[in-house]
């Protein structure tokens, strides 16, 4: 069933679906970390409020944002090569996982998370395929 839905629905629409559904995850995570971190740092009052609220949207964009490298990634690998399997999550989880830790500008990590997040979607795809 998953096949057929795969191959109905545009990769535009599924990118958009992830985003929503993974950056308000990582908004939720900057509301619950924002407070804590804000309370770490001693600020209180507006300060405090500010800080929330940038937690709220770096975590949110941050979040949406790989999970939609990752989405029109694996999509557009899975229609190129007309075949649904962990090849594509491999590809799309190493994209991913580089962009994630990209701003951290340490080859190291960068490379480090794409394998990370590489090796886990193509368990993830070998392990829904299989």
């Amino acid at each position: 069933m998953e096949d057929e839905i795969n191959g109905a629905v545009p990769c535009s629409s599924l990118a958009v679906d992830s985003i929503l559904r993974v950056g308000t995850a990582g908004a939720i995570w900057g509301l619950c970390m924002g407070p804590y971190d804000a309370r770490k740092q001693g600020l209180s009052g507006v300060a405090h409020a500010s800080f929330v609220a940038n937690a709220v949207g770096k975590f949110g964009f941050q979040y949406g944002l790989v999970a939609g490298i990752y989405m029109i990634t694996r999509c557009g690998i899975q229609r190129y090569r007309r075949q649904n399997d962990w090849v594509n999550g491999l590809v799309a989880g190493a994209l991913a996982g580089a962009a994630f830790a990209a701003r951290t500008r340490s080859w190291t990590q960068v490379i480090g998370m794409a394998g990370l997040v590489s090796v886990f979607s193509a368990a993830a795809d070998y392990s829904r395929t299989s």
